[in-house]
């Protein structure tokens, strides 16, 4: 099974989150809750110089089905050649290869239903051979915080003939749930998957965002602890690195996404430092958006360093192209020094939201720091 580095330090259980370009891997019907466009690479360096690498690229939709594509390859190290005295005659390795193409489809606001159908290519010396196979899936917000998924992977296939010896890949089934927790910061998903000779196993694991750019991920890989990271920068791109144990060793993973276009949620204040009683009195947050359907209401949040809600500003309709804050809390008091971040919010005639990314804006009344030169008095 495939995990990427999010879904590495997720414990492995993803099927019911399903909310990046992997869905293409994990649950097809899970394109339809992106929001932008993705472009996703991972790669990971496993034992004996086996390597695996991952391309991902999602496209959400509204009126048109959401679209994914996925190239995964896993290529081995470098095995000795022989002849019949046992002289090593040279090299030669193990290459599977599998293209994914996904397409997603929102039945109602809240259920949508995917499919994938993979090739698979497999190369080793002077052999070749490849298969077809099927994937489907499902994924229900039963709330707007909790969602469920289920997937079968493997339907049909792919079947591969080397030699003389067809291996046909196991068919799995996975079922899972996710629930977003303090105010989206948090994530906690649990997964049971069922496969085809090898029988079930457990996976769990949780996600929270530190701060707006970092977040740090724990997880239980069918008995095995795994954890990981994020960092986002740029407002477009994201590192992620996993890591979890293995009978043979700890496995590490790193990927990087690109997210752009879409739909979307965005605000930006200007200037990010502000002082209520000095020459930048207000600080200017401009806002924009685009929805799957026509925007119902949005909502700006501003919170401070304890999690708390200060300021909301919102409205009916598409909002507003800018607004000014001028430092101050829902009761109009001035609120102290500090660091506070906000998101725009805002859902459509369907119910489905878009969330920008969290930014921070500081006040500070404070003047600059500076000293007064003693000037000893002449006798």
């Amino acid at each position: 099974t495939y995990v990427n580095a999010r879904t590495l330090g997720l414990g492995g259980a993803f099927v019911g989150a399903a909310d990046d370009a992997s869905s293409v891997i994990w649950n097809p019907a899970g394109l339809s809750t992106l929001v932008p466009n993705e472009l996703r690479m991972d790669v990971s360096r496993l034992f004996e110089d086996t390597t695996l690498g991952a391309f991902q690229f999602a496209v959400p939709g509204s009126k048109l089905p959401s679209f994914g594509l996925s190239v995964l390859t896993l290529r081995s190290g470098a095995f000795e050649k022989t002849d019949d005295m046992n002289n090593v005659i040279g090299t030669f390795r193990d290459t599977q290869t599998a293209y994914i193409l996904t397409m997603s489809r929102a039945v109602t606001p809240r259920f949508a239903l995917g499919v994938s159908s993979k090739l698979v290519r497999q190369s080793l010396e002077d052999f070749s051979g490849g298969g077809v196979g099927f994937d489907v899936g499902a994924i229900m917000n039963v709330t707007p915080a909790i969602r469920v998924g289920a997937s079968a992977l493997n339907l049909g296939g792919p079947s591969i003939t080397l030699r003389d010896t067809k291996e046909t890949y196991a068919t799995q089934f996975r079922g899972g749930f996710s629930a977003s927790v303090m105010r989206g910061r948090g994530l906690i998903t649990g997964e049971l998957d069922q496969t085809q000779k090898y029988g079930a196993s457990m996976h769990g694991g949780s996600e929270y965002w530190i701060q707006p750019a970092f977040a740090l991920r724990v997880g239980m890989n069918d008995q095995r602890p795994s954890g990981g990271f994020s960092y986002r920068t740029g407002g477009h791109y994201q590192f992620d690195y996993g890591v979890s144990d293995h009978p043979l060793g700890m496995i590490h993973r790193i990927g990087v996404s690109y997210r752009f276009g879409g739909f979307y949620a965005s605000a930006k204040a200007e200037p990010e430092v502000f002082s209520p009683t000095g020459e930048n009195a207000v600080t200017n947050i401009s806002l924009g958006s685009r929805t799957k359907s026509d925007t119902d209401n949005w909502e700006l949040s501003l919170v401070n360093k304890m999690n708390q809600v200060v300021r909301k500003f919102g409205g009916k309709g598409i909002p507003p192209s800018h607004l000014m804050w001028d430092g101050k809390d829902e009761s109009g008091m001035p609120l102290p020094d500090g660091a506070y971040s906000y998101q725009l919010m805002v859902h459509d005639a369907d119910g489905r939201a878009v969330l920008s990314p969290a930014h921070t804006v500081e006040i500070s009344t404070g003047g600059p720091q500076g000293s007064v030169p003693v000037i000893p008095i002449q006798p």
